[in-house]
């Protein structure tokens, strides 16, 4: 997900895409634990898509 995409969204649809994201998050991270985890790369991309969402709702807070 590109930040530009991110900083369009409003307050209430950056909530409903980081707890999308955490869920995914959780649901790769079991996926690794069992060993049928086959895209290793799509845990880095939630990982820093969640943070981009996080730095645009702190950002948006601020000001």
């Amino acid at each position: 997900m590109k930040i530009a995409e991110i900083r369009t969204k409003t307050a209430d649809e950056l909530a409903d895409e980081l707890a999308k994201l955490k869920k995914e998050q959780f649901n790769l991270r079991f996926q690794k634990a069992t060993g049928q985890l086959e895209n290793t790369a799509r845990v880095r991309q939630v990982r820093r898509d969640i943070a981009r969402i996080q730095t645009v709702i702190t950002a948006k807070r601020g000001n």
